[in-house]
């Protein structure tokens, strides 16, 4: 059965996804069910989109009376669902205005535009090394891994790198030329890498003196999933411009980018726009992640469990030194490092029913659905630490 549907999915699509060997049925919770009926601990969350899991209940209402009363409406008209919505994200963001996307890489390429719209084409963009912003051209530009970009070049001019977490070179390039510098607080891509505090606290310095903007890529960070409404909560930073998506949507396509009161007014009418972006039924299941994750207490119970989750992992690192390299992140977003290629290790969770991914070669990424419990967290850790007694005793 899933032969003939592979054999299928080669010819309907472009090659560009490595699929992998399940026929997914349903998710219902923190699970995913293939049509053999096996059951799977989805730690992978559909690349953190799915924070409230599968088929939440509330999710499932909201879309079910948004798409009863209207699927779309152009932006031209005002929509009570779009404001709701907005007023949320706005208020725990701490931002003041926003412009809503499909994704999160048009929300980088608008964020991308605004800055151009300030400064003008001649003034630097920096990111940081290891980066990953997108696959559209203007968020490829600013990623800071090179086999993305490869192939595609020439990419947007006046975008450069700085080496991640190197104040040092940091100080060397940032100067009146600078319009901007975007941040993953965490990188999620590059292998759950944290920017450190030095860094940040030299970035809000030179921001002082060069008047550069600070934009925080939250796509993959954002929500909640790092036991703080967004990773620049931990840093002690107050961004200018917040890149939102995965999981503001509930499952659905959304995205956003937030702007200080500073640069509210940089666009005009005309200068920007979207067909879909700020879909109504997107918004409405938006909604209900944005309640759920602030407002019922979720967000307090995944720094909580995040903690301890973290914590068991070091105490497997110390049972297997010769394969664990580093535990790091914070909250529901943990990488953990080997010393050899991940994929393996991958591959023998996914037979003892448990989802997460390998990133960056050699980390295992794990971005549980936010609605995960403590036993889902050891059912993890058991078979973690199963396959890597296995793989030492061979």
């Amino acid at each position: 059965m899933y032969m003939d549907i592979l054999e299928k999915d080669k010819n309907l699509f472009l090659s560009t996804y490595n699929r992998l060997p399940l026929n997914i049925d349903f998710g219902q919770g923190v699970h995913l069910f293939d049509k053999e009926g096996n059951r799977y601990l989805d730690f992978f969350s559909g690349l953190a989109v799915n924070a409230l899991g599968y088929a939440h209940p509330r999710i499932v209402q909201a879309v079910a009376d948004q798409i009863s009363k209207f699927a779309h409406l152009s932006n031209n008209y005002i929509t009570d669902i779009q404001i709701e919505f907005t007023e949320l994200l706005l208020k725990y963001a701490k931002m003041s205005k926003a412009f809503l996307t499909n994704s999160g890489t048009e929300s980088i390429e608008g964020a991308i535009k605004l800055i151009r719209k300030k400064f003008g084409p001649d003034k630097k963009i920096f990111a940081l090394t290891d980066s990953f912003h997108g696959r559209t051209y203007g968020a490829l530009s600013l990623t800071g891994r090179q086999k993305y970009k490869t192939g595609f070049e020439p990419l947007l001019p006046n975008i450069s790198y700085i080496n991640f977490n190197d104040v040092a070179d940091l100080e060397k390039k940032i100067d009146n030329d600078t319009a901007a510098i975007f941040l993953e607080l965490i990188q999620g891509e590059g292998g759950i890498n944290l920017v450190s505090q030095d860094l940040i606290t030299k970035i809000i310095e030179l921001k002082k003196r060069y008047s550069f903007l600070i934009v925080a890529d939250e796509i993959q960070s954002g929500i909640g999933r790092t036991g703080r409404p967004f990773a620049y909560n931990h840093f002690n930073l107050s961004p200018d411009i917040v890149v939102v998506a995965k999981a503001i949507g509930g499952g659905l396509p959304l995205g956003a980018f937030l702007v200080s009161p500073e640069i509210s007014d940089v666009f005009e009418i005309g200068k920007h726009g979207t067909t879909f972006g700020g879909n109504p039924v997107s918004c409405a299941a938006g909604k209900v992640v944005l309640e759920v994750v602030f407002e019922s207490g979720l967000m307090n119970e995944v720094a909580e469990l995040g903690d301890y989750f973290f914590n068991q992992l070091l105490e497997i690192k110390k049972m297997f030194p010769g394969d664990i390299k580093d535990v790091r992140g914070k909250g529901f977003m943990i990488g953990i490092e080997l010393s050899y290629e991940c994929s393996d290790i991958v591959k023998e969770m996914r037979e003892k029913k448990v989802l997460v991914n390998c990133t960056n070669k050699n980390v295992i990424r794990i971005l549980p659905p936010l609605i995960s419990t403590k036993s889902d967290i050891d059912f993890f850790l058991f078979n973690l630490h199963e396959t890597l007694k296995t793989k030492n005793n061979k």
